[in-house]
Order: C-alpha cells, then sequence, then structure tokens
C-alpha cells in the first residue's frame, strides 16, 4: 500500500503544461502547495465569507481548492461551480451539525475541523470518486480534523494556518484514498474516536443530512465587508451610522458600551490582548479597536491594521472607553444572527443608542456592487488591475469556461 500511495503523490508532483500558480504569484509551483496557499490566503486578509449557522469561512477553503485543482486537471467551469457547491453544502452541514456554541466553547475552530471534509468533497467531485470513495475519503479528512482558538491568547498568527491546512489535508485524503486506504465510515459517530462527541456537547447528526439537496446553505452565506473578525462587525456597523446619523465628535464621547453574544464577547472582548491590542491579530480581534477605527475613520480597512495605525494616539485613547459585555439577549439569538447593541454616552450627558441584528453583508442585510467592488479594491492593493480584470470577467461567464483562467499575475 506505502507504494502505491507513494505512486499516487509523486504523480500529482509533476510538473505539467498547464503550470500551477499561487494566486497572484509570479512563479509556477506544485499542485499540493498551491492548494495550501491559496486557501491560506483568505485568512490573511480576513476578508472571507462567514456560513452564520456553522461559523464556517468556507469559501477560503472550498473555492481556492477548487479554483486549484480545476487548474491542473483541465476542468470547465461548469464543474468548478459543481464541485463548489458539493465542498459548501458538505462543510456547512458538517459545521451545524459540531453544534455551533458548544463546539467554539471547547476550543475547537469550526472552520478548521469541518474544513477538512468541505476540501475533501471539493476533490472527490473533481476526481470523479464514486460514493464507496467518498465515504472513505470523508473518513480520511475527519481524523485529520484540528485546529483550536489558543492564537487569540497571544495574537500569534496560526489561524492563517487552519484554513490551509484543512484544504490540504482534504486534497490528502483523497489522494490517500486514490492510493488504498480507507478512512472509518464512522468518523463523526463512533463510541470510541467519533469526532461530533468528541469535540462537542451539542452536537446533532441529523443537521448533516437534513434537507440535503432541497435546502442549500450555500443560499445561507455573509460577505464580510471589513477584514476583522466577523463578530466586530455588528459593532462597526452600529458605530458608522451612530457617527454618520448624528455627526458625533469622538473627542466629545465619555464612554461607550457594547452588548453582545457570548461567542462574540469571548472573541473579541475579554481578553487583554482585545481589550489593549498591540498587534494586527490582536486588533483583528478587538471590539474595542474596530469601533473606536470606525467612529474616528467612518470606515475600518485593511489599512487600519498596520502597527502605525493600531498605535495612532486617537485611537487608543477612545478603545480604552469602549467596554463590551456578553448579553443574553443576543446569545440566544446567535448563530442565526450575531447582533449587538452599541450605546455611545457623551460628556454632556447625551446618550446615541443603535442596535444591529444582523450586521452588513448577511443573508438579510446583503452588500450592494458599490460595496462590494470596495472590498475587492481593499482587498487587491498592487494588484494588476488588467489581470483583477480578466479574472473577473472569468468569474461572470464562470458557466461557458471550457477551462479555468490560470492565477497567476504577470
Amino acid at each position: 500500500m506505502v507504494e502505491s500511495i507513494e505512486k499516487v503523490m509523486m504523480s500529482f508532483e509533476t510538473t505539467r503544461e498547464n503550470k500551477i500558480y499561487v494566486i497572484g504569484g509570479e512563479k509556477p509551483t506544485n499542485l499540493r502547495l498551491a492548494v495550501f496557499l491559496n486557501a491560506m490566503q483568505g485568512h490573511v486578509l480576513e476578508m472571507d465569507d462567514v456560513h452564520i449557522k456553522s461559523k464556517t469561512h468556507i469559501g477560503t477553503i472550498v473555492v481556492a481548492t477548487a479554483w486549484t485543482l480545476c487548474n491542473y486537471l483541465g476542468k470547465s467551469g461548469r464543474d468548478f461551480l459543481e464541485a463548489v457547491i458539493c465542498g459548501y453544502e458538505v462543510m456547512a452541514r458538517i459545521g451545524m451539525g459540531f453544534g455551533v456554541t458548544s463546539h467554539r466553547n471547547r476550543g475547537w475552530h469550526v472552520t478548521s475541523t469541518a474544513g477538512t471534509f468541505g476540501a475533501a468533497a471539493v476533490c472527490a467531485k473533481l476526481f470523479g470518486f464514486n460514493t464507496e470513495r467518498i465515504t472513505a475519503a470523508f473518513g480520511m479528512a475527519g481524523t485529520q480534523s484540528f485546529g483550536t482558538w489558543a492564537f487569540l491568547s497571544d495574537g500569534a498568527t496560526n489561524k492563517i494556518l487552519h484554513p490551509g491546512r484543512a484544504a490540504a489535508s482534504g486534497f490528502d485524503a483523497c489522494l490517500l484514498v486514490k492510493g488504498g486506504m480507507r478512512g472509518s465510515k464512522n468518523i463523526l459517530d463512533a463510541a470510541d474516536g467519533g469526532i461530533f462527541p468528541m469535540m462537542s456537547d451539542e452536537y446533532d447528526y441529523s443537521k448533516v443530512s437534513k434537507g440535503l439537496g432541497e435546502e442549500y446553505e450555500l443560499m445561507n452565506v455573509d460577505t464580510k465587508p471589513y477584514p476583522c473578525c466577523r463578530s466586530t462587525h455588528a459593532s462597526i456597523d452600529a458605530a458608522i451610522y451612530l457617527k454618520e446619523t448624528y455627526q458625533i465628535d469622538p473627542g466629545e464621547i465619555n464612554s461607550i458600551l457594547v452588548k453582545t453574544y457570548d461567542v462574540g464577547y469571548k472573541q473579541c472582548a475579554c481578553s487583554d490582548s482585545s481589550r489593549h491590542p498591540v498587534l494586527p491579530t490582536h486588533a483583528k480581534f478587538s471590539t474595542a479597536y474596530t469601533v473606536a477605527t470606525a467612529l474616528l475613520k467612518n470606515h475600518v480597512t485593511i489599512d487600519d491594521f498596520s502597527a502605525e495605525a493600531i498605535q495612532n494616539e486617537e485611537v487608543q485613547q477612545l478603545l480604552s472607553c469602549v467596554t463590551v459585555k456578553s448579553d443574553e439577549q443576543f446569545s440566544k439569538k446567535y448563530p442565526d444572527h450575531w447582533g449587538c447593541n452599541l450605546e455611545i454616552h457623551m460628556n454632556d450627558g447625551i446618550i446615541y443608542e443603535k442596535e444591529i441584528e444582523d450586521a452588513s453583508g448577511s443573508v438579510n442585510s446583503p452588500l450592494n456592487e458599490l460595496q462590494m467592488m470596495n472590498k475587492l479594491k481593499d482587498c487587491c492593493q498592487g494588484v494588476d488591475p488588467k489581470w483583477l480584470q480578466h479574472i473577473l470577467n472569468s468569474i461572470d461567464d464562470m458557466e461557458n469556461l471550457a477551462e479555468l483562467p490560470d492565477l497567476s499575475n504577470p
């Protein structure tokens, strides 16, 4: 079996005429490294999407894996779309099955624990696996489920590893099946080692298959307009709304109170690094920092997470006025709604208040075309505009493409 696996693995290292690139790269690389790095890039910018009912960032894994493998195999745009749909449905449903709050409160990062399944679904579809092989690949993917929230404790950067490693693990799962290995069909529910009961107190097997083929979780995905943790977005929206509506002078603010759901409080408010951010990884998970930035600048962009921006005296002074509390009202609505209530208390005694049930970019509050283009520009700073337009044109005509364009930036 080892020789068979080696043969399969090596076959995907062979240089092909159709060269494989990391997104925006100038030099070709091997397929497995491209899958890994392309998936990693979504978390580098913190601009990836969010399936709220599972708390997963699906696109950075599923889209990156599908595009890269389609390039290698010479698949069509229609093949790409079918693989993406399969990946979204599998990853979202595994994520929901884990039980969002309990899985998170145990310290697991569901983008990576469920992400291995999403990537395996993409690769299995593009490789044309039958039912037996798909099941074997899911077992291999599940045994590689991983990823924790420990990075929040000190602002480490290992979170960006999670989608990259999940994509690579799902890809490897399918290669291993090609080489003769088989993952357990009981990877979710085995009495000894099933990952649902192992990783959660609120798992629900029924959510994995309920409505499959009739209700598409792909339609329940948020688009992030700000390059930071999604749990900060409702408070950013509220801050910008109040600033613009009442022409608030940040210099006259006495205090700010944010009430939000418990998971949002835990991720972006209770740690020392979120209360006193120094590094970009701190600031991206800091409700206090993002609210202060929004009130001072009327926006939150990638440039606002530079070391210089974080240490800005006005920002540091204003964020010290922010208090964040976990509120049962919002915790009960989570994960269907990631909301908050923001109060701004002025020096003259006036209180401005705004409640946000669904942040901008959510299914219930989608971004308009201008907002989407602004996000794209923020993500693609320094990229050749002609190359970017070429990719956009390809996406618009995806269903009719015989092959996908490569990802190189000439």
